[in-house]
């Protein structure tokens, strides 16, 4: 069967605290969920890219399912997820097909790369994950405003996201891209984003990090 990923963002107006218990009460039950095979619950960041700010009012979950079945049973049947859907004010559910991905993310690579061709309802999604070595923080958090700010003016970017485990050390981020040329371009062609991942490499800031593509399409639950 091929492996399934589903990242979900989640958004409150109200019961922000029960969101932050989350984070830990939740691990159990997604521990227990059949076909599961990876999963990470997250904090967001103020604004859209990173920030040393957390977002109180949004959360993310991250889960690889062994199927599609496994993965549709859990959004539309679990009681974990009913809940949160019902304490929430609004959600985004992305299906992810891993296209490419290296690096590592607690050790290991959860992604299971396979190309092909993109359908119609798809578009390209990014993460980057990285765990930042203690020595490096200032370094990194002084370039934060530089990256979020090239990401925000980069042409085909349609969405993205601050998120991560643990404050100011393990920091990722999700974007949404209209197409891969698109992607390509802010990649290879962005002064600012070249300037921050040669700096990366240069002065060694990450203990661990992560680069995955995603073909994407918008999920919609059943009672959406």
């Amino acid at each position: 069967m091929r492996q399934h990923v589903v990242l979900s963002f989640f958004s409150f107006d109200k019961n922000k605290f029960w969101a932050f218990a989350q984070m830990q009460r939740a691990i159990p039950q997604l521990q227990q969920q059949p076909g599961i095979q990876f999963f990470r619950t997250l904090g967001t960041g103020a604004g859209l890219g990173f920030s040393l700010w957390p977002d109180f009012s949004t959360y993310a979950l991250l889960t690889i399912w062994e199927s599609e079945a496994a993965a549709t049973t859990f959004l539309n049947t679990s009681a974990l997820m009913e809940t949160h859907v019902s304490k929430s004010a609004s959600q985004k559910h992305f299906s992810l097909h891993t296209l490419q991905s290296h690096g590592l993310w607690g050790k290991s690579n959860p992604f299971t790369a396979e190309k092909r061709d993109l359908h119609d309802d798809e578009k390209i999604g990014i993460i980057t994950r990285a765990t930042l070595r203690p020595s490096r923080l200032l370094e990194f958090w002084r370039e934060v405003p530089a990256a979020s700010k090239a990401i925000q003016n980069a042409k085909g970017v349609l969405w993205y996201k601050g998120v991560g485990e643990w404050p100011l050390i393990q920091q990722a981020t999700f974007s949404l891209w209209n197409s891969l040329e698109e992607v390509k371009d802010f990649a290879y062609k962005s002064t600012h984003h070249a300037a921050i991942v040669k700096k990366t490499r240069k002065r060694n800031w990450y203990k661990e990090d992560l680069f995955a593509r995603f073909a994407v399409r918008s999920l919609h639950l059943k009672d959406d």
